[in-house]
C-alpha cells in the first residue's frame, strides 16, 4: 500500500512541475489541452526509458565466472 502511495505522489509532483515549469493556469481550456500532451509525453518517454533499460538489464551476464 505505501508503494502505491509513493507512485502515486511521484505522478502528481511530475504533474505539478510540469504546470509550474509551463507557467500554466487549469482554468483555462487550451491549458488543460497541452498539460494533457505534455503529461503524457512525458509519461510515453519514461516507459520507453524504463523498456530500454530494461532490456539492457536482461541482457548482461548476471552469473559469476567460473574457474
Amino acid at each position: 500500500m505505501k508503494i502505491l502511495l509513493v507512485i502515486v505522489m511521484f505522478f502528481l509532483l511530475v504533474g505539478f512541475f510540469i504546470i509550474s515549469e509551463n507557467k500554466m493556469a487549469l482554468k483555462d481550456e487550451e491549458n488543460r489541452e497541452e498539460f494533457k500532451n505534455l503529461y503524457f509525453s512525458w509519461l510515453n518517454r519514461t516507459f520507453e526509458n524504463f523498456k530500454t533499460i530494461t532490456s539492457y538489464v536482461v541482457k548482461l551476464d548476471w552469473l559469476p565466472d567460473s574457474e
